[in-house]
Formats: structure tokens, sequence, C-alpha cells
């Protein structure tokens, strides 16, 4: 008997050549509806595989990321079939179709141009394939015979893809119906699975990514296990697409980039009144938690960066140049310049736990293709700190950091989940050490009961991490906040502390980022609150509309009176008409609207109008201004 593992540990015995769709229908009936694929020792197999010999067995259905690859790399292949059969005649060749994070594509060459009727064809088509249920056969054969049979075929793509491969590799094909693809896979059992799906988008990509060659055409789409979940999907899109903080960042005036510096941001008037509100916030809180801010240099010699490890590991991300004829380099991160702040001088075991705070601007080369507004950039600021502790300080601070975490996150409404990160293939540092590092994370999170996944090879090159990933108000989520346990860097640059014995010791160090990048941080706000800023954060937090010229002295003197209590107030008495200027400081996502005239003015008040409502209501000046000082102290969602 084969001696299955599940992952609670369990045992479950099938006997050998049993496939796994069997074992999971031995384990539940309504669990094999639901399953999609199979992992077995960690790779992700078909339901149809045979068992042979033990192993860690898991079930995976839509809820896991390899049951809903498995789906859609189904749907990528009934989309090519469906192209196939529809366009017999326009010399289709199919070059690659991967399942990818959101969803599939399929490379073609084809003679037809795709148009957006086109696509709607296709569905059509990949309805009738998937009403055909056809079952998904995997074969395994030599390369040679792959290579007799896609040439057959036609399929010249396919035959390039296999003759990169070593003579002796077995060449393993789909088939369903009368399609065939060359593939890896795994599939679902069947087409039936596929119900519902979406394509997107018609694309240029070229062959292999290469320029060199040829323009092939690329659909996208997505496939999930439930139409309703692909109907809240294709909300989010649209959602996603009102919200693009790139279009809200012009229209709002808060930031721009240009030609003459890619990836480098300018930040506007407006956009410095939002991120010096974040700013605010971020060192009113930090100062309650203990940290002190320092700040440390933008460029610095290569000789810390060979010390650090980042010239030997991160290199490619930096820029350099040359002072003196030596060389350095602009910094890609903070924590390098942070231990030359602590070893500056002696410090004792009453001094840590040391809380040490950065704002620091850091600049990182990426390829052009992969900016993106503010959540892809060149230089940005990362809200840096740097915590030395003792070896038995570091639950409690790891502690006392989520504790930090916690409220941040809160005052900005957004939730959040944790992701464990262990050691990369490209690391420096013993086992045992990040073994310690890596144990005393996990026991961080297992004691506080937060709930988190492990994510095998991700942590940085000099140690483990805990990420914390933010949910928006549309349901996608953002990698923001990080804590990560180092005890290399501490080793590096010999830095010590004399403990109660007289004797030097060696600190723990804990890097740790809330917001992560200033920038990008302002672009997951922009979108989540789709420009509506609550009334603290908002760059214009009252606009001031006068009736006609004789109310402006009043609105003036409204103007400088809230002004002068720190309030962000514009009055907008263009010669416009009062609805004309309302309806501007609505889409301007102004909080707060105060029109006054005659009554207003005689009563020493105003008739309010809240951001998204359509009705005004009358206060005193003074209600209003108390309203005002209340929702931007309490720091409030609510207008």
């Amino acid at each position: 008997m084969i001696k299955l593992t599940l992952p609670d540990g369990s045992i479950h015995e099938a006997e050998a050549g049993t496939t796994l769709l069997d074992v999971v229908k031995s384990m539940s009936n309504s669990l094999a509806k639901k399953a999609l694929a199979a992992s077995l020792n960690g790779k992700v197999v078909d339901l149809t595989t045979p068992v042979t010999q033990d192993a860690a067995f898991q079930v995976l259905t839509f809820e896991d990321a390899g049951g809903r690859h498995a789906l859609r790399h189904t749907a990528a292949h009934i989309m090519a079939q469906a192209v196939k059969r529809l366009y017999a005649d326009s010399n289709v060749q199919l070059a690659i179709g991967p399942a990818i994070e959101n969803g599939f594509y399929y490379d073609f060459d084809m003679d037809r141009q795709l148009t957006d009727s086109d696509l709607r064809d296709i569905e059509k088509e990949m309805k009738k394939i998937v009403k055909e249920n056809l079952k998904l056969e995997r074969r395994e054969i030599p390369r040679n015979e792959a290579i007799e049979f896609f040439r057959a075929e036609g399929e010249n793509y396919k035959v390039e893809l296999i003759e990169d491969l070593p003579e002796d590799e077995i060449i393993s094909t789909y088939t369903q119906g009368e399609f065939t693809d060359l593939c890896a896979g795994p599939h679902v059992m069947s087409t039936g699975k596929v119900k519902a799906f979406k394509l997107q988008s018609v694309a240029g990509a070229y062959w292999r990514g290469s320029e060199k060659n040829k323009m092939l055409q690329r659909i996208y789409g997505t496939a999930f296990e439930k139409q309703e979940d692909l109907d809240a999907y294709l909300h989010m899109l649209e959602e996603a697409a009102k919200r693009d903080h790139r279009k809200l960042g012009r229209e709002l005036d808060l930031f721009s980039i240009h030609e003459e510096g890619p990836g480098f941001p300018f930040f506007h008037p407006n956009g410095m009144l939002l991120r010096n509100a974040l700013l605010d916030y971020w060192r009113e809180v930090h100062r309650r938690y203990g940290y002190q801010e320092i700040s440390t240099p933008v460029i610095l010699s290569r000789k810390l960066w060979e010390t650090s490890g980042h010239w030997f590991h991160y290199r490619e991300n930096m820029y350099t140049t040359e002072i003196d004829e030596e060389d350095y380099a602009i910094k890609p991160m903070n924590c390098p310049g942070c231990m030359l702040v602590y070893r500056s001088q002696l410090h004792s075991y009453r001094d840590l736990p040391l809380r040490l705070a950065e704002l620091g601007l850091v600049h990182r080369h990426e390829l052009s293709g992969a900016l993106h507004g503010l959540f892809r950039v060149r230089n940005f600021t990362q809200d840096d700190a740097h915590l030395f502790v003792t070896p038995d300080q570091i639950e409690g601070e790891i502690q006392h950091t989520i504790d930090l975490f916690d409220e941040v996150y809160r005052t900005f409404g957004l939730s959040y989940k944790a992701e464990l990160s262990t050691r990369p293939e490209d690391s420096m540092g013993s086992d045992e050490m990040w073994e310690l590092a890596t144990e005393g994370l996990r026991k961080a999170l297992e004691n506080r009961g937060l709930d988190f996944v492990v994510n095998e090879g991700d942590g940085a090159f000099y140690g483990p991490k805990i990420d914390f990933h933010l949910r928006d108000s549309i349901g996608r989520t953002w990698q923001c906040g990080t804590i990560q346990l180092d005890m290399s860097l501490p080793e590096k640059f010999d830095l010590t502390y004399v403990g109660e014995d007289g004797e030097k010791h060696r600190p723990v160090m804990l890097h740790r980022v809330v917001y992560g990048s200033i920038e990008r941080f302002i672009g997951i706000l922009i979108e989540n609150y789709a420009g509506a800023f609550p009334v603290w954060m908002a760059p214009v937090q009252v606009r001031i509309l006068p009736i006609t010229e004789r109310h402006a002295a009043y609105a003036e003197q409204l103007r400088k009176k809230m002004f002068d209590l720190g309030i962000r107030v514009e009055v907008d008495d263009r010669n416009e008409k009062t609805g004309y200027k309302i309806r501007e400081s609505q889409v301007k996502k102004t909080p707060y609207t105060l029109v006054v005239g005659d009554q207003e003015q005689e009563n020493n008040t105003v008739a309010l109008r809240k951001y998204g409502e359509k009705d005004s209501t009358v206060m005193s000046v003074d209600d209003f201004i108390a309203l005002v000082q209340e929702k931007i102290a309490a720091r409030a969602q609510e207008y």
C-alpha cells in the first residue's frame, strides 16, 4: 500500500496504480467534485496521475493557486481549439498559451486580424467545447515523434520549442477531441469543468518576447469556477479602471511623470499636501511607539555596499557614480547607513530595544517596460525603521511592531493578511542563523494568533520576513508593510552592545516598513478612495463658493478664520454660475463645499454640501468648524 501524507499530517493509504482522482473519491465525493488538480511532493499534477510511491499529497481546488492554474490553463487550450475550429482557413499556428496570475492567454500566428467581434465569436465556440465535456488526455512521446507530429500539423512554433529541448527529452501532449497541444500540464479532467470565462482583449506580442521575431496576436482571458465569481472580478476591473491612480493623479493635480525623468515622479502642490498629511501622521505614530528619526546620505561608497552585500547581491538594480576616482552608489536601501549610525557610539543593553526610523529617499533601476505610475518607480521614499534588540526581545518587538501596523492600517480602513517568506536561493548567512531567524518570526505570528501563509524562498537575501498584504475597498490586495529579521548585517558591520555581564554581544536587527514606499502607498490610497480622501488627508478640505461678488468679502473672512486654525481651505470666487462651481467642486472631490450668499452672510452661517451628497445643510460657522476639526482629529473615514 502507498502512504499519502495529507497537509494536516494524517496518512491516507491507497493501492499502487490508483489514480489521484480515485484517491480523492475514497476520501470524499463532495471534495472530488471540487478537485481540479493535486499536489504530489510539492509538484502540481493531473488528477489522472497514478500513485506509485509514498508522497506528500494535497487536493487542489479553485481556492488553491495550483487549482486555479490548472483550470485557467485548460481554458487557454479551449480557446486555442475554438480559434482553430473557427478560422481553419486563416493558416492558424499556435505559439504558447499559459495560465497567468489572473487568467490566461494564447499567442497565435494567423492571416486574420482579430477584432473584438471575433472575441465574441471565439467565446461562443468555447462554450460549445465546454458543453461537449471533452476529456483531456495526457500522452508522453519521444522527442522525434513529437517533432514529426507537429510538423505534419503545420505547427512550426511547436516544432521550434521541441527542437530546443534535449534529444533524450520525453515530450508530453494533451488531447481534447480533435485538438492536440504540446504541453507540460497540468490540466483539469475535462473541458466541462471550465464554465465561467471571459475573453478580455487582443494585443500584439513578439514570439519569445524578442522584437527580432515575428509579431503574433495574443488573446487575453480569465476563468473562474463560478459565474458569480467571474462577474465580481469583471466588476472589480471596471471599478479599478475608474480608480486608476494615474488618471486621478492628473485630474486632481496630484503628481506627474515626464519623459525627462521616466520613473521619477513629480509631486504638485496638492500631492504634497496629501503626502505631508501622511508623513505627519507617520511621525506622530512613531513618536508614540518610541522611535527616533534619523537621516542618512543618498550617496555612499562602494566599500559600504560591499560590506552590506548589496554590491554583490543587488548590483544590477543600483545606480553608481565616481567621486575622487572612487566608486560610489546611490542608495537602493536605507539599512547600511543606519548601521553606521548605530556603530557611531557604544551601546549598552539598557539602550535596547533601539528603534531608529528614517524617511529615506532610495533609487533602484527598473526596466522601462516595468514602470507604472506610482506603483513601480525608480526613486521613492521608504518609511524605514531598524530595530536593534537583544535575542530575548525579538518576539516582544515583533508584537510591538504589529501593534503599530494594526493601528496604521485601521486608520485607513484597510484590513490585512500576513505572509511569512523564507530563505531565497541567493542569500547570505549560515543555515543555523536562517533557521533561528525564520522560527523567531513564525513563533511571533503563531503566539499572536495571526493567520498567515508561508511563501517559500521569497525572503530578502539577508533574512526571512513577514509581509503584510492590504485589502482595499474593491477587494484587491497590495503588499506594503514588512518585518525582516536580520542576524547577518549586525555581523558584517561588527555591531555590538555591552551586556549585563560587561561583555560585548551581537544585537539582532529588525528591518520594517509600514507604508512601504510613500509613493506607492499614495497610489494605493488614491485607488482605494477613488480620489475622495477622508477630510484629514484631502489636499483641499473646504472650498467656499460666494454666490456673487458682494459675498466675496464674507467668503474671504471665513477662509482666513479656517486657515488660521490649520484647515486647508480655498475660495472659488470666479464669475461662474454657482451650480457650475458646485459640480466642479464635486469633481475635485472636495470633502466640504460651502455656498455663501445673503442669508449666510447675514446670519453668520454656511450652506454645507458634503462630497457625494445632493442636499445642503445650513450650519453656523462655529458648528461647521467644530465638525471639521473633529473629523480631522479623529482621522475619520466618513464625512
